[in-house]
């Protein structure tokens, strides 16, 4: 009788393990199938972030060199009341104003004040800022920032 019963749970065993097998089968295959597909995501992701950090690097540089404008300094004319009247339009604080035009937040206040002038090279920048409306200044101070 022993060897009956044993032979018995065996027997029940095996089936157990065939049917959980089949069930689980599926499943598997699925799994493996899901792993592949997010290994893929994971590669496209890469690549489209190497993409856009490529990108931004040459947004910010494009960004940051003064564009080769055919502006003759002479005729670009400052004003310490519009520069400041330009900044508040904007929305903006001397930090980040000074962040578009390249100079630093010092540089910003003293224009405003009248207490210096800015140069040749900076009167170019400044041509540059001045045509920048709020979202675009903000779109470019978001570039710059990172």
């Amino acid at each position: 009788m022993p060897n009956l019963a044993h032979v018995l749970k065996e027997e029940i065993r095996r089936l157990a393990r065939k049917e959980v097998k089949s069930e689980t089968g599926v499943t598997r295959r699925m799994a493996a199938t899901h792993r592949r597909e997010i290994a893929a995501l994971k590669r496209q992701v890469d690549d489209l972030l190497k993409r856009v950090s490529f990108l931004e690097g040459q947004e910010r540089r494009r960004i940051a060199k003064p564009k080769d404008l055919q502006v003759d300094t002479e005729q670009v004319r400052f004003s310490p009341r519009w520069l400041k009247g330009h900044r508040e339009r904007l929305d903006l604080s001397a930090a980040d104003y000074a962040k578009l035009v390249g100079v630093s937040p010092l540089t910003i206040y003293h224009w405003e004040h009248g207490k210096s002038k800015p140069r040749q090279q900076q009167l170019v920048a400044l041509a540059g800022v001045r045509k920048l409306k709020k979202r675009e200044a903000l779109r470019r101070l978001e570039v710059l920032a990172r």
